[in-house]
């Protein structure tokens, strides 16, 4: 399989929120990279385009946006 991430992802287990729409989602991020991250969603969630994710321990806040997407993992590419 070719690696095409510009950065690699590091393991983590941290709890995150996803917020857009003054709506709030709980989800847990299970690796991460300076450009991205794979969260992990507690069932099927409508997401917009761009939402925000937060990791509030870590004082972690980020534009994203979808890139991919398995049942309940997704795929997030951080947005400048």
């Amino acid at each position: 399989m070719i690696e095409k991430r510009a950065a690699q992802r590091h393991r983590v287990f941290k709890g995150g929120t996803i917020t857009f729409e003054s709506s709030g989602v709980a989800c847990t991020v299970r690796n991460m990279s300076d450009g991205g991250a794979a969260i992990d969603l507690d069932g099927s969630v409508m997401l917009p385009p761009s939402f925000t994710l937060s990791i509030t321990r870590d004082n972690f806040v980020r534009n994203c946006r979808t890139v991919w997407r398995n049942d309940t993992r997704i795929g997030i590419a951080f947005v400048q």
